[in-house]
């Protein structure tokens, strides 16, 4: 196998992203090396680059939605083998002993690691995984169409999950998480109401194209309540806009990682138990069940694919809101 491998490593001092030829790492006891074929470009990865998350790994290789093949095992690694596929999500290794790790919460776990932010991640053509969180992918699924499973599939199953049994739920945002979320919220006979930023017709149509009911701008209100909401877009201000359009024992769900200020608002619209709470990365069940139901949907993912040296286009893009779908670097 070759020596080394072209990485994308970010340095806060040097932004943007930088391609470089780094030695290929050798994986630990529990770990895996996984030769990248696909890895997503998440807004996650867009708020370490822009400084919204503190304190990354220095010289850290963003990416955590990565497909590819087993390429080397670690000593006491058993139950993967060479040459298996496999996908590495945002969380990448918990302590498994603190009391959340111990009651099915290691989402919360104060150690986590997280993978394209504490540890390397996927922007590279090689990357070490601890195998516990490594995902086998449904063969329905290419390697650059399944990698936006591997987080804005996971952590949008995640919010869907936690409006409960709300049958009609806005959607705020409609970027790669909501566009494979529709598909799923519809299939289990959801109405879903999509708010775009501004005039966005372009993403307005994609959102009716995949099964909503209504698309618009975030600053207008559709005819009738909401059961629930949820906020892929990082912008505090539309809390309150989301509370004044659920109803009474509605719930606002804000999905992301980072997010502006939330404004002061008048008490008069959180009063009728509504609800305001948050998604924290995602837990290995998560994964299981998510990646069972997207085939059966079957989900299908709008994938826009970028060379690997060209990270940072496809975060621009990102920044700039002009994609449809899912930017994917491939290798």
């Amino acid at each position: 196998m070759q020596a080394t491998m072209r990485a994308m490593q970010f340095d806060a001092a040097s932004r943007p992203l930088v391609l470089r030829t780094l030695d290929i790492p050798v994986p630990g006891d529990h770990q895996v090396l996984i030769k990248v074929s696909a890895c997503g470009v998440c807004r996650t990865d867009l708020h370490v680059v822009d400084g919204d998350l503190p304190n990354p790994k220095q010289h850290v290789v963003p990416g955590h939605e990565v497909v590819g093949t087993v390429a080397a095992l670690g000593p006491r690694v058993t139950t993967l083998t060479l040459g298996e596929r496999v996908g590495v999500p945002w969380l990448g290794w918990t302590c498994g002993d603190c009391s959340h790790c111990r009651s099915g919460r290691e989402n919360l776990c104060d150690r986590a690691q997280f993978t394209g932010y504490t540890l390397d991640g996927g922007f590279a053509e090689y990357t070490l995984a601890d195998v516990r969180f490594c995902f086998r992918l449904p063969a329905l699924y290419s390697d650059t169409e399944a990698a936006p499973l591997l987080c804005a599939g996971l952590i949008g199953y995640r919010a869907l999950q936690a409006t409960g049994t709300a049958r009609r739920v806005g959607i705020y945002g409609f970027g790669a998480a909501a566009h494979i979320i529709t598909q799923v919220a519809c299939h289990e006979g959801r109405e879903i109401l999509a708010f775009t930023r501004g005039g966005d017709a372009t993403a307005q149509e994609f959102a009716r194209s995949l099964g909503a009911v209504w698309a618009g701008s975030s600053e207008e209100q559709p005819a009738g309540l909401l059961d629930a909401a949820i906020l892929f877009a990082p912008v505090g201000n539309l809390v309150p806009r989301a509370l004044q359009a659920v109803g009474k024992g509605g719930i606002v769900v804000c999905a992301g990682i980072h997010m502006s200020d939330i404004p002061a608002f008048p008490y008069s619209l959180l009063w009728g138990e509504r609800r305001i709470v948050s998604v924290a990365n995602l837990t290995r069940a998560d994964g299981e069940a998510f990646l069972a139901i997207a085939p059966t949907v079957p989900v299908r993912t709008t994938a826009v694919p970028y060379p690997l040296a060209e990270a940072n286009s496809a975060l621009n893009s990102l920044r700039a809101g002009t994609l449809t779908g899912a930017a994917v670097l491939t290798t």
